[in-house]
């Protein structure tokens, strides 16, 4: 400690020698100043070195000789700075220090993409730069940095994935798109699972203007390209053309129509002053303990709201074969699959990580933001689903049996996995 701090004392004593330091920003520009001279003799020290002989040895036997320098502009911590690289005819010169093509050693690119992720305009990602590092950023610069992750999003979306997903939730986000000269509408669909460890995970995100059997296919396809080879129970809700492509590409898969979005569409009917006790009596549907409990309580929250909320309720009857596997299940898994967690905290995420964007310009200027808000909110999930063992156990026994090959001697948590 005592060794920083004489260090400290030096370098200040020669600031103090060689600028009339009076200010804040006057200490700032003599760091900067200095910053500049250091790397700049580290940089000539270098090519001295790589060349074998000092720049005024005229003795040495040459076999390769100076060729002036390259001067380029610099970014740093301490600001833009004009910079010169020194050039060797033979081109055989490769700095380390600042490496070629390398104009910004502060960070500024990371900076920026860690903004543009957290849903900053380009106008807030500028006055924070510039109040940080003296540099004006402009869009273009903003999308060409930005753009440096798109291999990464690539791999992230090709990443291999598990053998077996016990449950996967198919969910959507609806954003306005540039396109052809127009905005557009575009979801971006998002395919969430819970892992045979217990723990959440986003497999992938897609972006469609029209949803079809077709496109579900596609999707689903993908992810058995990917090593997914089996999902016990898929979630979602009425996706045009999503039952057909779970038929053909994962047949044994059990389709349950999501809960979350079951309530989802009751309550957008539902006045806010109704609103709380109508999601009371609603609770009591699917937490029920059978499927004729749960029917029955339905019969009962109609009679009470189906003069004033006629459609609200009129979904939960014409999708009751598409809601009643859910019954089978136990208290546990019923959790995972109506708890609005795992679903809505994601959506609600992606709305306040994109929210200050009103239009973007492009599908892949959606995905970045999508990404980059993807690796923020995937950071806090750490925690498993709470008694997953038994959980799991419960799915190995439930879908055994329902898929002909059950078998109480041979039911472990290890039957599918």
């Amino acid at each position: 400690m005592k060794e920083k701090n004489n260090s400290g004392k030096e370098i200040l004593q020669l600031l103090q020698e060689n600028y009339d330091i009076k200010s804040a920003k006057d200490l700032s520009s003599a760091l900067k100043d200095m910053f500049k001279g250091a790397l700049q003799e580290m940089m000539n020290a270098e090519f001295e070195e790589s060349m074998g002989y000092s720049k005024y040895d005229k003795k040495c036997e040459k076999t390769n000789y100076r060729n002036g320098s390259t001067k380029k502009n610099l970014k740093s911590e301490f600001g833009e700075f004009e910079f010169e690289t020194p050039r060797d005819r033979n081109g055989e010169f490769e700095p380390k220090i600042v490496p070629k093509n390398t104009r910004d050693i502060s960070g500024i690119e990371e900076k920026i993409i860690s903004l543009y992720g957290r849903g900053l305009t380009t106008r807030e990602i500028n006055e924070q730069i510039q109040d940080l590092y003296g540099i004006e950023v402009s869009a273009t610069m903003v999308s060409n940095i930005t753009d440096q992750i798109i291999p990464t999003i690539k791999e992230w979306q090709s990443r291999p994935l598990d053998t077996v997903y016990p449950i996967v939730f198919i969910d959507a986000v609806h954003f306005s798109v540039r396109q052809d000269n127009r905005v557009v509408k575009k979801a971006a669909y998002i395919v969430l699972g819970v892992n045979k460890e217990g723990y959440k995970e986003i497999l992938g995100i897609w972006i469609g203007e029209n949803e079809s059997s077709k496109f579900w296919l596609g999707v689903l396809n993908e992810l058995k390209q990917r090593g997914v080879k089996d999902i016990l129970i898929m979630c979602s809700d009425n996706l045009t053309g999503i039952k057909e492509a779970i038929d053909t590409a994962f047949p044994n898969t059990m389709q349950q129509r999501c809960i979350v979005h079951m309530i989802r569409n009751s309550v957008k009917f539902v006045s806010y002053k109704d609103l709380k006790e109508f999601c009371r009596d609603l609770k009591k549907i699917y937490t029920s303990a059978t499927e004729k409990q749960g029917y029955e309580e339905l019969q009962k929250v109609k009679k009470k709201w189906e003069d004033k909320y006629y459609s609200a309720l009129k979904i939960w009857e014409d999708n009751w074969d598409a809601i009643s596997p859910f019954f089978q299940f136990s208290d546990g898994i019923r959790k995972i699959m109506y708890t609005t967690n795992a679903i809505e905290s994601l959506n609600r995420q992606f709305r306040k990580y994109t929210k200050t964007k009103s239009v973007y310009p492009t599908d892949m200027a959606l995905m970045k933001c999508l990404y980059l808000a993807t690796k923020n909110i995937t950071k806090k999930w750490t925690m498993q689903y709470r008694n997953w063992g038994p959980i799991l156990s419960e799915l190995s026994i439930i879908l055994t049996f329902n898929r002909g090959n059950f078998s109480f001697t041979q039911i472990s948590v290890h039957t599918l996995f």
